[in-house]
C-alpha cells in the first residue's frame, strides 16, 4: 500500500479521511466519539457514587475508590466491544470492567440504584448539552456575518424573485435581515429548548426507584446538581420527546442554512451573477470547462440537510416506545442522533464559510433590474394609477403594456408616455420615476434596522 493512502476503514463521509470535514466537524465528531460517549458514562457513574455516598447510601471508601478509576484511558476498548455485542448494551461492560478495577471489592457500590437507561440517556444528556453549545457558537458567527452583509447592503437594490421570475425590487441588505431574523429565532428557540431536553435521567429498572428504599428522589435531585442537569419529575424513559425536540430544532436550522443555499446557487448562474461564494484557487473548477465557477459549499448543505430532514423523521419514529421500557425504538436514537448532530455541524460549517466571504456584485444586481425594460416597475405604477383610473382597471390598462414591452421590446415607460389615459394624470416626468426600481423599495430599509436594532439590543444585554 503506498504509503499516502490513509489507514483507515471508515465507510461514511462522518469518519472518512477524505470527507469528514466537509460533512461535519471535528469537534462535533469528538462530542459522539467512543471515547466521549464513554467518559460520560463514567462521569454519571462516579457523581452517582459521591452523591450517594454523601446521603449514607453506600461507603464513603467505596466512593473515592469508584470516582478513582472513572476514567476512559483505564477501558479497555477492545474487551468493551466485545462485550457489548455479546450483552447487547455497552453500559454494563463499562460497569465490570470498573469493578474490576476497584480493590477491596469496593467497586461493587458502583451503579448502585441505576440500570442502564439511566446511564446511557444522561450520557445522551451531556453529549446533547455539549454538542449544543458548538451549535450555538455558529449560529452566533452565522447571525453576525449576516449582519455585517444586511448593514452594508441596506440600500442596496436587487430583484425580488417571485416563481424565479422578476417580482418587485428589494435590498440585499432585506435579502440578508430575513435570513439573519430567522437565525435570531433559531437562537430563540435553541435557549428554550435547553430547558426541557437538559434534564437527566434516574429511575431504576421501572422507573419508580423501588431499589433506593425511598431515599430514590434525594439520590435523584443531588445527581442532577452535581452533574448540573435539571431533574425530572418523573422518569422519562419511554417518552422520547426531548430527544425529538432537539432533532426538530437542528431540522428547522439546517432547513434554514439550505434556503440560503438554494438562493446562493440561484444568484450565482450565469445568467444572473449577482454573487459568488468565496473565491478559492480552484474550488468549483471543471475538470472539462476551464470557466466554471461552480457552487460547492451551497451543494453540500443542500445535501446535509436532505439526510438531516430523513433522520429527524426517524427520531419521531422513536418517540413510539412500547411501555416503560422499550423494545427497539430507543436504539434508533443511537444510530440518528449523532449523525444528526455531526451533519448539522457540517451545514453549520459551510454556512459560516459562505457568508463570511460572500462575494456580492453590486453592478450586476442593478444591471439585472434593468433587464425586463421597466417591467419590475410595474406594480409601482398600477398603485400610482389606482386612484385615478380604479386599482382593478389599472392593473389591466398596465398589464396589457406590459405584454407590448415583451412583445416589441420598448421600455414600459415610453408605452406609459404614450398612453392617452395615463397621460391624462401623469406626466413622462412622473412616469420615468414610477419606473425607477430604486424608488420602490418600500419599507425595506426600516425593516432591515428592525431586525439589527432587535439583535444588537439582544447582544448589548448578554
Amino acid at each position: 500500500m503506498p504509503a499516502t493512502t490513509p489507514a483507515t476503514s471508515s465507510a461514511t463521509v462522518v469518519d472518512s479521511a477524505v470527507f469528514r470535514d466537509i460533512f461535519s466537524t471535528a469537534a462535533m465528531r469528538r462530542v459522539f466519539s467512543d471515547e466521549s460517549r464513554v467518559q460520560k458514562y463514567l462521569d454519571i457513574e462516579a457523581a452517582l457514587a459521591r452523591v450517594e455516598a454523601r446521603l449514607g447510601v453506600i461507603p464513603h471508601a467505596a466512593a473515592d475508590e469508584i470516582g478513582r478509576h472513572c476514567h476512559a484511558a483505564e477501558i479497555d476498548f477492545v474487551k468493551l466491544k466485545a462485550q457489548t455485542e455479546r450483552i447487547g448494551y455497552p453500559v454494563l461492560p463499562v460497569v465490570q470492567q470498573l469493578v474490576a478495577l476497584c480493590h477491596d471489592r469496593l467497586g461493587e457500590w458502583c451503579h448502585w440504584g441505576a440500570t442502564t437507561q439511566d446511564v446511557t440517556d444522561t450520557a445522551t444528556v451531556l453529549q446533547i448539552r455539549e454538542a449544543l453549545a458548538l451549535i450555538e457558537a455558529d449560529i452566533e458567527a452565522i447571525a453576525d456575518a449576516l449582519g455585517r452583509l444586511a448593514r452594508r447592503y441596506r440600500d442596496t437594490p436587487m430583484a425580488g424573485r417571485s416563481n424565479l421570475q422578476q417580482a418587485v425590487p428589494i435590498t440585499f441588505g432585506y435579502k440578508m435581515a430575513t435570513l439573519l431574523a430567522a437565525f435570531e429565532r433559531h437562537r430563540q428557540r435553541l435557549q428554550e429548548l435547553r430547558g426541557r431536553a437538559l434534564v437527566g435521567e434516574f429511575g431504576g429498572a421501572a422507573g419508580t426507584l423501588a431499589s433506593l428504599g425511598g431515599r430514590g428522589l434525594n439520590v435523584q435531585a443531588e445527581l442532577m446538581k452535581e452533574l448540573r442537569l435539571g431533574a425530572p419529575e418523573i422518569a422519562w424513559h419511554t417518552m422520547r420527546d426531548s430527544i425529538a425536540e432537539v432533532g426538530c430544532f437542528l431540522g428547522l436550522l439546517a432547513g434554514t442554512c439550505a434556503k440560503l443555499a438554494f438562493d446562493v446557487k440561484l444568484l450565482m448562474q450565469t445568467e444572473v451573477a449577482e454573487l459568488s461564494e468565496p473565491f478559492q484557487e480552484g474550488r468549483g473548477s471543471s475538470s472539462t470547462m476551464p470557466q466554471k465557477r461552480n457552487p460547492i459549499s451551497a451543494v453540500y448543505i443542500t445535501a446535509l440537510n436532505a439526510v438531516v430532514r430523513q433522520e429527524v423523521a426517524a427520531l419521531l419514529d422513536a418517540m413510539v416506545a412500547d411501555h416503560e421500557r422499550a423494545t427497539g425504538p430507543w436504539e434508533i436514537e443511537w444510530i440518528v442522533l449523532p449523525e444528526i448532530f455531526c451533519l448539522t455541524a457540517g451545514v453549520l460549517a459551510q454556512t459560516r464559510f459562505v457568508v463570511t466571504g460572500l462575494q456580492v456584485d453590486e453592478k450586476k444586481m442593478r444591471a439585472n433590474l434593468d433587464v425586463t425594460r421597466g417591467l419590475i416597475a410595474s406594480e409601482a405604477v398600477m398603485m400610482r394609477l389606482g386612484p385615478h383610473l380604479g386599482r382593478q382597471y389599472a392593473h389591466d390598462l398596465v398589464y396589457d403594456l406590459c405584454r407590448q414591452v415583451t412583445t416589441t421590446g420598448r421600455p414600459l415607460v415610453d408605452l406609459l408616455a404614450e398612453n392617452e389615459e395615463i397621460a391624462k394624470h401623469l406626466d413622462r416626468a412622473a412616469l420615468a420615476r414610477l419606473c425607477d426600481p430604486t424608488h420602490y423599495l418600500g419599507e425595506a430599509g426600516a425593516m432591515v434596522d428592525r431586525v439589527l436594532e432587535k439583535r444588537e439590543a439582544r447582544t448589548s444585554r448578554t
